[in-house]
């Protein structure tokens, strides 16, 4: 369960590779794409996506956008909107997840941009913050979540909200 003073999945609760064969089918059935942005996660969510054999029918492509440089050239987040916000942001987040979808073939995407930790952190954006965005049907989805634990659980947490929340929005 999920503890709702922390908002961190416990361990029985992050069962990725079913996550992904359930989001796999659904994406399939309505002949969709899809394709990720990531910044903190670094390609895993794409990597969870692509553990799966076939998931070529549905997973169409990943940007790690790790750099405020590579979140700009590669999916077109705007310096200034970097700049003024701030890389771990809502509107990055969004802005991130409009790139994606505007920089490839798939009709829905996911973002995340964060603050995996163990430093990096700030009073108003401590580690374990991560800005996610979803776009599902021309709808653009943001939150705002934070995940306790190291590194390696805040990244792991992270993974599976992202592909849970769109599962649930593709359904």
């Amino acid at each position: 369960m999920v503890n709702p003073m922390t908002q961190t999945p416990s361990l029985s609760d992050l069962d990725t590779p079913a996550l992904v064969l359930a989001l796999a089918d659904l994406l399939q059935r309505k002949r969709w794409m899809m394709a990720t942005a990531e910044s903190c996660t670094g390609g895993l969510i794409a990597g969870a996506c692509t553990d799966l054999s076939g998931s070529s029918n549905w997973f169409e492509r990943g940007f790690v956008t790790y750099s405020n440089e590579a979140k700009s050239e590669m999916l077109g987040v705007d310096a200034a909107l970097i700049a003024a916000h701030g890389a771990v942001s809502e509107e990055v987040a969004r802005a991130m997840v409009q790139g994606a979808i505007g920089h490839s073939k798939a009709q829905v995407a996911v973002a995340v941009t964060g603050v995996a930790g163990p430093t990096g952190g700030s009073p108003d954006k401590p580690v374990g913050t991560v800005w996610f965005g979803w776009g599902v049907a021309g709808q653009v989805r943001t939150e705002r979540r934070r995940f306790d634990g190291d590194r390696a659980a805040v990244r792991s947490a992270t993974v599976h909200h992202a592909l849970q929340t769109l599962k649930a929005l593709v359904e």
